[in-house]
């Protein structure tokens, strides 16, 4: 049995979320808003409740004032009153102020069911107190018509002796009436019965169906002599959110519209450029160039200039790629001759040693041939590693004319070399790549029958303007467009290797400059520009 070997798991892919991903949350979070907001609606109806029972007590505290001076003007010594409050619970001289804080709560105390109704008590309340109600029942009708709020006077009995409703009849069974007739304030949150239907949007809060109601005792002579019952339903907010549900619906249209306008601003202008532009990264590594054609939208501006410079980078790698193929192309065919030349040469020889039938001077002129192309592959050597070394970014100098045709006129003695200009501005170039640029110039106009080579410079701005003419044979018509490709010459048999002018443009394009070809009356007349180098400070 063959082992098959398992298949070793690449490093594990972080995660990362996409950019649709990011812009889905953003939005959902803003339009998210208003429902975190109904949580604070619901902080905000019990700070109502609160502010209700608040309303209830200072009105109650009016009320009992009064109550506590009928009884004391109005009501005889001899009539019982309700229980007795311990020393401790009374108000203490020092300290006369004993406010009562609201506690009621949504969160904390449970809402107790609708008020139960009134009972018939076990004994009618006693006739001082039914003249007592009688006599602020003016009051409690006045008070309501403004609060708003309900209001019934019980005896220390629980029995009520004024109010709209329920006079005669016995409260004494519910819970916050048996504590305030034991002497203690209490508040209670009952299940609101309403005549009327609730909105739908009530049923999102508890706060909607409340009826707050508050039980105060009165104490006269340290004895509880009544209790002033209050009750009153809440402000709503709800409510007046459904009254207003026609503003409120184009409230949330205006959060939803704008979001979704965001949202397709997002898609136009980030993530469906950005899926473009990574499906065109796609395409052009498996070499399509079709991909190489602008986006159908860039979006943001500067999404445009990446989408830009990434197809430009994308069209300059595939130039270069031709540019390589063809160039090997061009290399295999110009070192495929000598080669060829080289080993039939020395195959000939080798045989007529076994068999000579040569002379003399057949042989050397085999060897002649020999060393010819060799040294033809010697100088495409060279003109090859010159071409690389162009290619590949350079070291940056100062070099100046002046220096570079010192130069030329002691490796070039048999050409008159004349220059005139800015010759002094220094390039931004170092003085070795100066020299190569040049030479292969001035080795061309030679190859060409050149006796002369003037140079006129000239300083435009950032950029120095070189003009290089010469007197010999030109370049015909139909050459002109073929003249800066590698391998192309019309001097192959004198020794040319039609790499001279592409090192001097690859060089150029290399520190940012540039070469082409000018007319001119006679000879040849190249146009360089070569960027100038920034001067030292406080020159």
């Amino acid at each position: 049995m063959i082992d098959v070997p398992r298949a070793t798991p690449g490093p594990r892919r972080k995660w990362r979320p996409s950019l649709s991903l990011i812009v889905f949350v953003v939005l959902t979070s803003v339009l998210s808003i208003p429902l975190f907001s109904l949580f604070f609606l619901k902080i905000y109806q019990t700070q109502l409740i609160q502010q209700t029972e608040a309303e209830l007590i200072a009105q109650s505290a009016a009320l009992g004032a009064i109550f506590r001076r009928e009884v004391e003007t109005g009501v005889p010594q001899g009539v019982a009153l309700g229980t007795r409050i311990p020393p401790v619970a009374q108000t203490s001289p020092a300290e006369p102020y004993q406010p009562i804080w609201p506690r009621l709560e949504l969160e904390n105390d449970d809402v107790l069911p609708p008020r139960p109704e009134a009972r018939t008590p076990s004994a009618p309340a006693d006739p001082a107190f039914t003249a007592l109600g009688a006599r602020m029942m003016p009051d409690l009708i006045a008070t309501q018509n403004v609060t708003l709020a309900g209001f019934r006077l019980l005896d220390p009995n629980g029995v009520v002796i004024a109010g709209r409703e329920e006079v005669g009849l016995s409260l004494a069974h519910l819970e916050e009436v048996a504590e305030a007739l034991q002497g203690h304030f209490r508040g209670a949150l009952r299940a609101r019965v309403s005549k009327h239907d609730a909105p739908p949007l009530y049923s999102t809060s508890r706060g909607t169906g409340v009826r707050v109601f508050t039980a105060m005792p009165v104490i006269v002579r340290g004895q509880v002599a009544g209790v002033i019952y209050a009750s009153r339903t809440p402000s709503n907010v709800f409510k007046y959110l459904y009254e207003q549900r026609g503003k409120v619906v184009l409230a949330i249209l205006s959060m939803i519209v704008p979001t979704l306008l965001i949202g397709f601003l997002f898609h136009r202008t980030i993530t469906e450029p950005m899926r473009e532009l990574i499906e065109r990264t796609n395409l052009i590594g498996k070499g399509d160039r079709d991909a190489l054609r602008p986006l159908k939208r860039h979006g943001t501006s500067e999404f445009a200039r990446l989408s830009e410079s990434f197809l430009d980078m994308a069209r300059r790698l595939n130039t270069r790629s031709s540019f390589i193929s063809t160039f090997a192309t061009h290399v295999s065919h110009e070192l495929k001759s000598p080669l060829t030349s080289i080993q039939g040469a020395a195959e000939l020889l080798r045989d007529d040693v076994d068999a000579p039938v040569m002379d003399d001077e057949d042989r050397r002129k085999f060897l002649d041939n020999i060393v010819a192309d060799a040294d033809r592959l010697a100088k495409i050597s060279g003109r090859l590693r010159d071409l690389a070394r162009a290619e590949n970014p350079v070291a940056l100098g100062a070099a100046t004319l002046n220096g570079t045709i010192a130069g030329l006129r002691s490796a070039f003695a048999s050409l008159d070399i004349r220059a005139n200009g800015d010759l002094e501005t220094p390039m931004r170039i170092s003085e070795e790549n100066a020299a190569i640029i040049f030479s292969n110039l001035a080795d061309n106009a030679m190859r060409h029958k050149s006796s002369t080579l003037e140079l006129s410079a000239k300083r435009l701005g950032n950029l120095l303007r070189v003009n290089i003419i010469d007197n010999g044979e030109g370049v015909s018509s139909n050459n002109r467009a073929q003249i800066f490709d590698s391998f192309f010459t019309t001097r192959r048999d004198s020794g040319g290797t039609g790499m001279g002018l592409a090192i001097v443009r690859a060089m150029l394009d290399a520190h940012g400059g540039a070469i082409r070809l000018i007319d001119s009356d006679q000879g040849t007349a190249f146009e360089l520009t070569i960027p100038v180098a920034d001067e030292p400070a406080g020159c």
